[in-house]
């Protein structure tokens, strides 16, 4: 019995070392492929260096580099959908390799597949708990699917691994201020604007706060700020203009939309605000017959940029100077 072992081990021996060898040959040639396409991305060559990565999976398919690689290349000519193909294949050979789960992350979150893109990013935060693009990319596809705790928790931890980082602490302004929390939304807006002053939007945001929270002085010393550091920012005209509707100063509000609507033709808020003032004027002197038509006019304009607005649908229909509709024409 013993003889026959060592004669069927002394049969096999052969077959493994040819199939060893066969892998190891492959390997180098994948190896190979890998710099030709290295080089071809190097000078810009996507086609070409598709088609190297293309030949060295082939050649070694178990090969999470080569999958990770022509996942990259994918993703760098836009075909998301191969990208993510190639990035998947990468993670399931090396589930370790955080590098490839971030790019996959980065790959679903451009194919708009929020919820994979999350899985994705926290796989990559338990690996490495102080990856910081992580972190932040994760808040970001919480906060774009409506998970606003989540969105919240994940931007704090972001930030503190980066608290000068200006534009997380907006981010988190936004979020807090969306899950309704104000007084979170100011502290966070005014730590960003303590790391980077020049944000008028931040301001625009800030005030928009204080408005919900009735505070017009603050709101509107905010704004007033806020177009200082950019005059042509037609929202901060826009909110500034509700500011001063608010106050009854209805002069300085028609001024302030006219100029965020010649700034942003398109800014249907800014079209239904100077409405909303000229119709305000119209009902304190009926004799002004032309406000009326001019607040009717601008709600019309702000329903062709944003049709889904039934209030001002209503104001319309409320307001507007009735006649029999002419029949419409059809071409025969």
């Amino acid at each position: 019995m013993r003889l026959c072992r060592k004669t069927a081990v002394a049969v096999l021996a052969p077959g493994i070392v040819a199939l060893l060898a066969g892998c190891a040959l492959n390997h180098r040639a994948a190896d190979l492929y890998l710099d030709r396409g290295d080089a071809a991305l190097a000078r810009r060559d996507l086609r070409a260096a598709l088609a190297e990565f293309r030949e060295a999976v082939k050649l070694d398919p178990q090969r999470a580099e080569a999958h990770e690689k022509l996942g990259l290349a994918y993703k760098q000519a836009g075909d998301l959908p191969r990208a993510a193909d190639a990035l998947e294949v990468a993670v399931r050979l090396d589930p370790l390799n955080q590098q490839s789960m971030f790019e996959l992350g980065d790959v679903y979150q451009l194919l708009n597949d929020l919820t994979r893109a999350v899985r994705a990013y926290l796989r990559v935060t338990e690996l490495a708990p102080k990856n910081f693009d992580a972190w932040s990319r994760l808040a970001l596809c919480h906060h774009r699917a409506g998970d606003l705790k989540a969105a919240v928790e994940a931007y704090h931890a972001a930030i503190s691994l980066r608290p000068d980082n200006a534009y997380l602490w907006f981010n988190l302004g936004v979020a807090e201020d969306a899950r309704g929390a104000p007084y979170e939304a100011i502290r966070a807006y005014k730590q960003s604007l303590e790391h980077e002053m020049n944000q008028p939007l931040v301001l625009v945001n800030l005030a928009t706060v204080y408005i919900n929270q009735d505070r017009l002085d603050v709101a509107r010393r905010t704004l007033e700020s806020a177009i200082q550091l950019d005059p042509r920012l037609s929202v901060a005209h826009e909110r500034l203009a509700y500011c001063h509707w608010l106050e009854n100063r209805l002069t300085e509000a028609a001024a302030h939309y006219g100029r965020a609507i010649e700034l942003d033709p398109k800014n249907a808020r800014a079209h239904y605000g100077l409405g909303g003032v000229r119709m305000t004027q119209y009902l304190s002197d009926p004799g002004l017959l032309a406000f009326r038509d001019e607040a009717v006019e601008c709600w019309h304009r702000s329903l062709e940029l944003d049709p889904d607005q039934p209030k001002v649908r209503e104001l319309i229909e409320k307001y507007r100077v009735k006649s029999e509709r002419p029949p419409l024409a059809v071409q025969r």
